[in-house]
């Protein structure tokens, strides 16, 4: 870092608690086991994946992954 903070012994305010956002363990682990495949997209796809993905700060692969089970899961039904 090339700026020291600079701490001071002011009152911090108010506290309010905020509800718990996070997601549970088990909604943190992948839902199922994974099978490694090739496939062939179009290229319009693919950039609209990665800018996707680049604006929500994830992975392209991971939203078409996750795109595809939901697909899955509302059609198994």
């Amino acid at each position: 870092m090339s700026k020291q903070i600079h701490y001071s012994d002011e009152p911090i305010g108010d506290i309010r608690l905020v509800a718990d956002f996070l997601p549970s363990p088990k909604e943190l682990a992948l839902r199922d086991d994974q099978t490694k495949i090739t496939i062939s997209l179009s290229t319009e796809s693919v950039v609209f994946f990665k800018q996707a993905a680049k604006k929500h700060h994830t992975q392209y692969q991971k939203m078409i992954r996750e795109l595809l089970d939901d697909y899955v899961a509302r059609h198994k039904a």
